[in-house]
C-alpha cells in the first residue's frame, strides 16, 4: 500500500540552474523538500499530497485537514495544539543533499 500525505507548499525554487522545480512543504510545521516535477500549476499555499517526496497532486485544504484527522485518529500524527504536529517519518537526506546542491546553490 503507498501512503500520500498532504502538506502546504511555503516556498517555490527550482535546482540544477532551473531544470529541477521544487518546493520547501510544512506538514504541520515540519519543512520537507519536495519535487515539483509532476505537477505545473502548484502556488505558495497550495495544498499537494506528497508520496516519497514527490508532489503526486493537488488537493484543497479542507481534504488536507480531513487527513490529518485520520492520521491523528491511528496514532500516526502527534499533535499539541497550535498546530505543533508532526508526522513520524525516519530522517531522510534532503533533495539538495542528494544531489550534492550546497544551501547557497538552491
Amino acid at each position: 500500500m503507498c501512503l500520500a500525505i498532504p502538506g502546504q507548499v511555503k516556498e517555490l525554487y527550482t535546482l540544477l540552474d532551473g531544470e529541477i522545480r521544487m518546493a520547501k512543504v510544512s506538514f504541520g510545521g515540519v519543512i520537507k523538500e519536495i519535487s515539483l516535477e509532476m505537477l505545473d500549476d502548484v502556488q505558495v499555499n497550495d495544498y499537494v499530497l506528497v508520496h516519497v517526496g514527490l508532489a503526486i497532486s493537488k488537493v484543497d485544504e479542507d481534504e488536507a485537514q480531513q487527513v490529518f484527522g485520520y492520521l491523528k485518529q491511528m496514532g500516526e500524527l502527534d499533535y499539541t495544539p497550535n498546530a505543533s504536529f508532526f508526522i513520524r517519518a525516519p530522517d531522510v537526506p534532503t533533495w539538495s543533499e542528494s544531489l550534492g546542491v550546497a544551501g547557497d546553490d538552491v
